[in-house]
C-alpha cells in the first residue's frame, strides 16, 4: 500500500465516526509505516490534555469555557438529583452533551451510569454503543484495549435480554480483533450474516478487516454486496474506491469516488478522494 493511500485511510478516520468508524486497531499498522511522516495526524502532546473533575476522563482538547459550564450545570443536576429516576435523566444529558462534542470516552461513562440505574435493553445498548464509540477513537493500545472491554459487556448485557440485535453483535465482533481470540470477531459476524444477509454493520466490518489483511478483492466483494442493499453509504463507496484501487482497477476506483464527491460534503473527505485522484489519473 502506498504512503499517500495510508494518509487517504487515515484521513477518513476522521469523517467515519461513530457506527461507521474504523477501529484504531484497524489502522494501528499503518499507522507505523507512516511513523517517521506524521504531522497533523499526531495527536497533541500530554501536557495539551485536560482531565475532567466528573468523569476522570482524559481529553486530547480541552472544553472551552463554554463547555465547562454547561458540564457543570448538568453535574450539579445530577448531583442534586433526589432519585435515581432523576439521576439518570441527568446522567443522560452529560452522556449526550459529550457525545455532541466528541469527547466519547465521557459519553460512555455517563451511558454506563444510567444502564447501572435503569438496565432497560435501550440503556444498556446505549451503554454498549457509546463504549464503542470510546473504543474506536482510543489511540492508545491498552486504553483500546480497556473501552472495547466495557462494549462487550454491555453489549453482551443488551444481547441477553434480546439476542436479535444483531447490529450490537456485529460491532461487538470488532472488539475481539485485537485480542488474544481475533477469530472470535469472526465467527460473530459470520454468526451476524448468517441470520442477516443484508447487515450493513456486518458487511462493512468484514470489508474493513479484509482491507486490513490486505485482501482487497474480498472487501470490494464486501462493500459491493452491502451498497447493493443501501447505494446511499458513502462510508462504504469510499472504501469501495479505496479498495478498488488497491487492485489495479483505477477507472473504476475514480467512478465510485465521483459518486462520493457528490454525496459527501465533508472536507475532510473531500481532501481524502483529491488526495486519492492524483495517483489514479
Amino acid at each position: 500500500m502506498n504512503r499517500s493511500i495510508l494518509i487517504v485511510i487515515l484521513l477518513a478516520t476522521v469523517l467515519i465516526g461513530g457506527l461507521y468508524s474504523l477501529p484504531k486497531v484497524v489502522v494501528k499498522s499503518q499507522e507505523r509505516e507512516l511513523s517517521e511522516g506524521k504531522d497533523s495526524t499526531q495527536a497533541p502532546a500530554s501536557g495539551q490534555a485536560e482531565t475532567t473533575s466528573t468523569a476522570a476522563e482524559t481529553h486530547i482538547e480541552p472544553l472551552t469555557a463554554e463547555q465547562q459550564n454547561s458540564v457543570a450545570a448538568l453535574s450539579q443536576q445530577l448531583i442534586s438529583a433526589r432519585d435515581s429516576k432523576q439521576k439518570g435523566g441527568a446522567a443522560l444529558k452529560l452522556s449526550d452533551f459529550y457525545l455532541n462534542i466528541r469527547k466519547f470516552d465521557s459519553a460512555a461513562k455517563y451511558a454506563e451510569t444510567l444502564a447501572l440505574l435503569e438496565p432497560a435493553e435501550p440503556n444498556l445498548l446505549r451503554a454498549g454503543d457509546r463504549y464503542y464509540d470510546a473504543f474506536s477513537f482510543a489511540v492508545d493500545t491498552k486504553k483500546s484495549s480497556a473501552l472495547g472491554a466495557k462494549a462487550r459487556e454491555w453489549y453482551q448485557k443488551a444481547l441477553d435480554k434480546n439476542p436479535a440485535l444483531l447490529n450490537a453483535k456485529a460491532n461487538m465482533a470488532m472488539t475481539y480483533v485485537s485480542t488474544e481470540t481475533p477469530m472470535q470477531g469472526i465467527l460473530l459476524l459470520r454468526e451476524v450474516l448468517a441470520n442477516d444477509p443484508t447487515n450493513e454493520v456486518a458487511l462493512f466490518n468484514l470489508g474493513l478487516l479484509s482491507m486490513r489483511s490486505n485482501q482487497y478483492e474480498k472487501a470490494v466483494e464486501r462493500f459491493r454486496q452491502l451498497l447493493k442493499g443501501n447505494p446511499m453509504n458513502s462510508k462504504a463507496r469510499f472504501y469501495l474506491g479505496v479498495s478498488l484501487a488497491q487492485t489495479g482497477k483505477n477507472k473504476e476506483a475514480l467512478e465510485e469516488l465521483s459518486v462520493v464527491k457528490g454525496q459527501e460534503k465533508d472536507p475532510t473527505i473531500q481532501a481524502a478522494i483529491a488526495e486519492l485522484e492524483k495517483d489514479l489519473k
